[in-house]
C-alpha cells in the first residue's frame, strides 16, 4: 500500500479498501523507520494529521461528497507554509519562526481535494543549494546511498518520497530544485510553466527581477500524481499578481508529437550513464513512430551564465540583506558556496539591460524553435546522486546548466526516471513550450510505462 500512487490510495479509500486513519497511520510509522537515517523530515505532524483523517472517515461515513485525495497524506517543504507550523526556510535566523497563520494557496488546494499534511522536509540554508544541508536540522541522505546527497533544494520531499513516507510533496524550483533531487532519488516531478502557479506563502515570497526564474511544483513516485496535482492547482488566487488565470491544455495526441532531443549542451559534458538514458527515450520514441530528431535549441550552451547573471545581478546583496533581516549571522557553506558562484555576476544598469536583452532573445529563439519541434529530451543532469558535499566544485557545478536552461526560458520541464546505474537511479528531463505542461507529463508517463519508473529503494521500502 505504501508504494502506490496517490490516485491510487484516494481511490482505496473511497471504495473503503483502507480508511484514512489506517493510512495516515501506515505512513506515520513508516517515516518513524526510515527517517533516522534519511533525516528528510523536519516537522512530523501526526497529531493534525490524524486529527484530519478522523475527520475525513466521517466525511466518508456521512456519504458527504469527497475529494480525489480524501484521506491521502502529503509533504511539504520547508519553505512552504503550513497553518499552524513554522517555515523555517533552512535558514538559522528563522530557527525559531512564528508558526504560519494560514496555509500557502497549493497547500490550502490540495487540502480542499482531501489530502492531508503530514510532515514538512528538509531542504538547504534559504534553499540555495543542489544538496540538503543546514545548520537546524543538519543533513539528508538519499535512499539508494547514504554517502550520497538527496540533491537540493527539494531534496527533504524527494528523500522521502523516494521511501515512501509520502506520496505526493510541493517542493520549489529556481535552477533545478524540484527536478534535480527527483532525478537523484528516482522520482517524478515537474517544474511548471514560469507563472503557472501561485506562491503565495513562500518563504521567501515571490517577487523582485527573479520572479520568473522559479515556481513551486509537485513531486511524486508516479506521473499521474503529478498530473492530478496539476490539475488541482493550476488556477489563480487572487494574490500572486504573477500567476495568470491560463486554463491547462489538453495535450495533443501523443503520438503526432514531433521531439528533438541533444546529450551535450555545448557547456557541460555527461557522462555515458546520462547520455544513454536519452539515448533509448529517444529510440524508444522513434520506435513508436514519433518524428524524433538529435537537435539542441539555439542558446543553451549560454544558459548557466545567463541564469547566474540574472540571479546575481546585484552581487547577492538582496540576499545578504534577507539573510541579515531574519537574523541569519551564520549561513552554511553551501549556502555562501552558492552565492560566490553568483557574486562574480554584478551589473550596472547597463550592463544588467543587456543581459536582459539576452534574456529576451532566449526565450524568443526557443519559441521559434517550438514552431518545429513540440518537445525536447534532454538530461537532468550530467551524472547520477553526487557524494555529499560535491556540488560546489566546478564542474559539478557546470553541471546543473542542464536544468537551468529551462528556468531561463521560463518552459515547463518534467522529469521521471528511465534507468539505473550501479544501483543509482537515472532520470530524463521533457521540456515542451510554455503553457504545455500536461504534454511534458503525457510523455513522462509513456517513459514510465515503458521503463518502469521509481523502483524501490532497498532497506527502505517494506
Amino acid at each position: 500500500m505504501l508504494s502506490f500512487s496517490a490516485r491510487k490510495m484516494g481511490e482505496m479509500i473511497a471504495s473503503r479498501e483502507v480508511s484514512p486513519v489506517e493510512l495516515v497511520t501506515a505512513h506515520l510509522q513508516q517515516i518513524e523507520r526510515i527517517d533516522p537515517a534519511l533525516k528528510a523530515v523536519v516537522d512530523l505532524l501526526a497529531e493534525t494529521a490524524l486529527q484530519s483523517a478522523r475527520a475525513a472517515e466521517k466525511r466518508l461515513m456521512a456519504g458527504l461528497p469527497c475529494g480525489p485525495l480524501e484521506g491521502v497524506p502529503f509533504s511539504v517543504k520547508d519553505s512552504i507554509d503550513v497553518a499552524g507550523v513554522k517555515t523555517t526556510a533552512g535558514t538559522l535566523g528563522r530557527r525559531n519562526a512564528d508558526p504560519a497563520a494560514v496555509n500557502a494557496t497549493l497547500v490550502d488546494r490540495l487540502c480542499e481535494a482531501g489530502g492531508i499534511p503530514i510532515a514538512k522536509t528538509n531542504l538547504p540554508d534559504l534553499l540555495f543549494s543542489f544538496e540538503t544541508d543546514n545548520l537546524i536540522y543538519g543533513r539528508t541522505n538519499n535512499p539508494y546511498d547514504r554517502n550520497r546527497t538527496p540533491g537540493g533544494s527539494s531534496g527533504g520531499e524527494s528523500a522521502l518520497i523516494a521511501a515512501c513516507g509520502s506520496p505526493l510533496g510541493l517542493g520549489s524550483d529556481a535552477a533545478g530544485s524540484v527536478r534535480l533531487p527527483a532525478a537523484f532519488c528516482g522520482i517524478a516531478s515537474i517544474k511548471p510553466t514560469s507563472g503557472r502557479l501561485p506562491r503565495t506563502g513562500h518563504v521567501p515570497p515571490a517577487g523582485g527581477w527573479i520572479e520568473a526564474l522559479w515556481q513551486i511544483g509537485p513531486m511524486a513516485r508516479f506521473t499521474e500524481d503529478l498530473a492530478l496535482a496539476m490539475q488541482l492547482l493550476a488556477h489563480e488566487d487572487d494574490a500572486d499578481f504573477t500567476a495568470p488565470p491560463v486554463d491547462l491544455l489538453a495535450p495533443p495526441e501523443v503520438d503526432k508529437v514531433r521531439i528533438a532531443f541533444f546529450t551535450d549542451n555545448g557547456f557541460a559534458k555527461c557522462r555515458p550513464e546520462a547520455v544513454s538514458a536519452v539515448e533509448q527515450c529517444a529510440r524508444f520514441f522513434a520506435d513508436q513512430g514519433l518524428a524524433v530528431e538529435p537537435c539542441r535549441p539555439p542558446g543553451v550552451e549560454d544558459a548557466y551564465e545567463l541564469e547566474l547573471a540574472l540571479l546575481g545581478a546585484d552581487g547577492a546583496d538582496g540576499i545578504d540583506d534577507y539573510l541579515k533581516t531574519v537574523a541569519s549571522y551564520q549561513t552554511h557553506p553551501l549556502l555562501n558556496g552558492f552565492l560566490d558562484h553568483m557574486r562574480p555576476h554584478r551589473s550596472t544598469i547597463a550592463q544588467f539591460a543587456k543581459r536582459w536583452q539576452q534574456w529576451d532573445e532566449y526565450r524568443a529563439n526557443l519559441r521559434t524553435f517550438f514552431h518545429r519541434y513540440d518537445a525536447i529530451l534532454c538530461p537532468v543532469y550530467t551524472q547520477t546522486a553526487l557524494p555529499h558535499g560535491g556540488s560546489l566544485t566546478e564542474e559539478n557545478f557546470h553541471g546543473f546548466s542542464y536544468t537551468m536552461a529551462w528556468n531561463v526560458a521560463g518552459a515547463p520541464a518534467a522529469t521521471v526516471r528511465c534507468a539505473t546505474h550501479e544501483g543509482l537511479p537515472v532520470n530524463v528531463q521533457v521540456v515542451t513550450k510554455p503553457w504545455r505542461d500536461l504534454l511534458a507529463l503525457a510523455l513522462c508517463r509513456r517513459i514510465e510505462d515503458q521503463f518502469g519508473g521509481w523502483k524501490k529503494p532497498c532497506g527502505f521500502v517494506v
